[in-house]
């Protein structure tokens, strides 16, 4: 097989970056041909993307692509979940998405169930409740009365904005579609019944494609002013999480992952969807993945908790990731025990005293030093996995025997190894550019030069180092772990 070269754009809630995978004789090369900053911006109280800007930076990276002198195959574009944007009747977007960490959806799932049970809507859809899924970001646009949705012809989630953008074509991919709570995977179809209750119109959705769908070509206006030419565009796995769990370099069933983020996304690759009173109670979803299977799964609030630490004591003083992981190795081990999805932690102006204010309302001794508030998140993380695992086998049913940590946390080589000490099974970390590697090979497949997902994630152990973590006195996390239990119970019940 010769050489063949595709495009990724992996846009994050953080940052962006447009890399070219060159695939040649069953392994992969990776190329960072561009890296850009996506923040958040506030108009008028709201948080919304900045699509405009973000769509620059996609033309950016095509046209830098093409100065390389890449030939490349096919482009596709993945982008972390739920948000979405409306087009009007002649095409036109309208306004700026809104971000999911907007405050306006504050009560809106306890408002909803008002037209429809919890139960219900967990029947139909099997996904988690979180307050920010789509379902729970619409309805606040109905109860407002948006005049958005009054002009809107077309919804499309957030990489199937930029797909529409680059070619013009309006899809819906699969393993997005599948996070809105707006998608009955049973049915393989949205769900009119949801929309009833919304009261809007099912018909601003769109077709919905399975990954690797060729949908386009780069329009030729794009195409004249990047120099790439009408290149095929494909849907590739476009949710940041499906496209990672596609490259976990895994083999066997005995295993659950953690791509490990912004977010951590725990769970277990499955077949079909799990639907059942204790997926329910547990609060697990149940989002699409390649090759027709499912990821049963838990949100946790991941390394944002470091990340807006660290935003805080910018100010003050420049700390690298790495020289916080540094510093939180040297501090003392459980001073604190946090609950990393207690709701104070969602978005708060400083993230420090969001901590030390959950310290105090727990009794607990606050850190002191940026070490220890490091340390302090980390643990707490690899005890929530802990007690996500422990769900996760009453729910599946089956052994796991391993974890996997892939995404941009398997660098963190504290947090593997807390994780693994936490839960006592071995962790196998990397590749860390999961989601940029599985939208790639989903290219790939599309294309016609990977044949199945086992042949992809082949590729991705002859390509992409991992390193494995042992358990290191697990004994010790044993109360540290109960008292992480008894904080979690009281978070729930306030």
């Amino acid at each position: 097989m010769g050489a063949r070269d595709f495009l990724a754009f992996d846009l994050g809630a953080e940052s962006g970056r447009a890399m070219v995978g060159r695939l040649e004789a069953g392994r992969l090369q990776l190329n960072e041909i561009r890296r850009f900053a996506n923040t958040m911006v506030s108009l008028n109280g709201h948080l919304h993307w900045n699509v405009p800007e973000l769509f620059e930076e996609v033309m950016e990276g095509l046209s830098a692509c093409a100065e390389a002198g890449h030939a490349i195959e096919s482009v596709g574009v993945d982008t972390w979940g739920v948000d979405f944007g409306f087009l009007d009747a002649d095409g036109n977007p309208l306004g700026l998405p809104y971000a999911y960490r907007d405050e306006r959806t504050q009560g809106a799932m306890e408002a909803f169930f008002a037209r429809m049970t919890r139960e219900r809507v967990y029947e139909l859809t099997g996904v988690q409740f979180l307050r920010f899924n789509s379902l729970f970001q619409l309805f606040p646009m109905v109860r407002d009365r948006s005049p958005i949705l009054d002009q809107a012809r077309d919804l499309l989630f957030m990489p199937d904005l930029f797909n529409y953008l680059l070619t013009r074509e309006k899809k819906s991919e699969f393993t997005f579609a599948t996070t809105s709570q707006l998608y009955n995977p049973r049915s393989g179809q949205w769900e009119q019944e949801l929309f009833d209750a919304l009261e809007i119109p099912i018909t601003l959705m769109q077709e919905i494609v399975p990954p690797g769908t060729v949908i386009g070509e780069l329009s030729e206006e794009v195409g004249v002013e990047t120099g790439l030419g009408r290149k095929p565009v494909v849907a590739t796995a476009s949710h940041d999480t499906a496209a990672a769990v596609a490259a976990a370099p895994a083999e066997g069933e005995d295993w659950a992952y953690i791509s490990s983020g912004t977010w951590s996304l725990m769970g277990v690759e499955s077949p079909h969807p799990v639907i059942t009173e204790q997926s329910l109670a547990l609060n697990f979803t149940n989002e699409g993945g390649v090759a027709d299977t499912f990821r049963v799964l838990k949100n946790i609030m991941g390394l944002w908790l470091v990340q807006q630490c660290r935003r805080a004591w910018e100010s003050e003083k420049h700390y690298s990731y790495e020289a916080l992981a540094s510093l939180a190795q040297e501090a003392r081990p459980f001073r604190a025990i946090i609950v990393p999805d207690d709701a104070s932690f969602l978005n708060p102006p400083d993230m420090p005293r969001a901590i030390a204010a959950f310290c105090a309302r727990t009794s607990q001794p606050a850190p002191g030093t940026p070490g220890e508030y490091v340390r302090s998140a980390l643990e707490s993380l690899a005890l929530k996995y802990r007690m996500t695992l422990e769900e996760l086998r009453s729910v599946w049913g089956r052994p796991i025997n391993r974890i996997h940590v892939i995404g941009g946390g398997a660098q963190n080589e504290l947090l593997c190894q807390l994780t693994a000490n936490a839960i006592g099974l071995p962790v196998l970390a990397g590749p860390a550019e999961a989601t940029a590697v599985g939208n790639l090979l989903v290219q790939a497949m599309a294309m016609g030069e990977v044949r199945s997902q086992a042949e992809l994630r082949e590729i991705v152990r002859q390509s992409l180092p991992m390193k494995r973590y042992q358990p290191e006195r697990p004994q010790e996390w044993e109360g540290p772990y109960q008292r992480f239990m008894e904080l979690h119970r009281e978070c729930i019940s306030a």
